[in-house]
C-alpha cells in the first residue's frame, strides 16, 4: 500500500498470517480469517463467522475497540467501483434496519472490491 493511499484513507490488503498473528486471540474455535484490510491504523477482518472491525483510538493508538458484526445482522451492502479518474472504490454496509450505512470503507485500486463483495455475499446471502 502506497503512502499516498494510506494518507487519504484507502484500504490495503493484509496477509492472513499477519492477521492471525495479531488478532488470532479474537477468534473462537473453528473460526478462520478469510480476508483482511488495513486503513492507516484501523483494520477490518472477514472471518468465517463475522466481520471484525479493529479501531485504534487516540494519538498513540494504544486504546483499541474491537467491533464484531454477525453476518446475519447485515441487511444490505453496496460497492461503488472506481471510475477512470477515481483513486478508490467504496464499500458501504448497513446493519439491521438502519437508514444510513453503518460502515463505509474506501479501497485503493490495488484491491479487488469485487472480491470483498463476494465474501460478503457468500456470508450474508446464506
Amino acid at each position: 500500500m502506497g503512502i499516498f493511499s494510506a494518507l487519504i484513507g484507502n484500504a490495503g490488503t493484509v496477509s492472513l498470517e499477519q492477521l492471525t498473528k495479531q488478532y488470532g486471540q479474537l477468534l473462537i474455535d473453528g473460526e478462520e480469517i478469510e480476508l483482511g484490510f488495513k486503513l492507516i491504523r484501523d483494520t477490518f477482518i472477514f472471518t468465517t463467522k463475522r466481520l471484525i472491525l479493529v479501531d485504534k483510538q487516540g494519538l498513540t493508538g494504544s486504546k483499541t475497540e474491537y467491533k464484531s458484526i454477525s453476518y446475519k445482522s447485515i441487511s444490505r451492502f453496496s460497492i461503488e467501483t472506481a471510475g477512470t479518474f477515481d483513486l478508490d472504490a467504496e464499500l458501504k454496509i448497513w446493519v439491521s434496519s438502519e437508514l444510513q450505512p453503518s460502515i463505509k470503507k474506501q479501497f485503493n485500486k490495488s484491491i479487488n472490491v469485487y472480491e470483498v463483495q463476494k465474501v460478503l455475499a457468500h456470508h450474508v446471502l446464506k
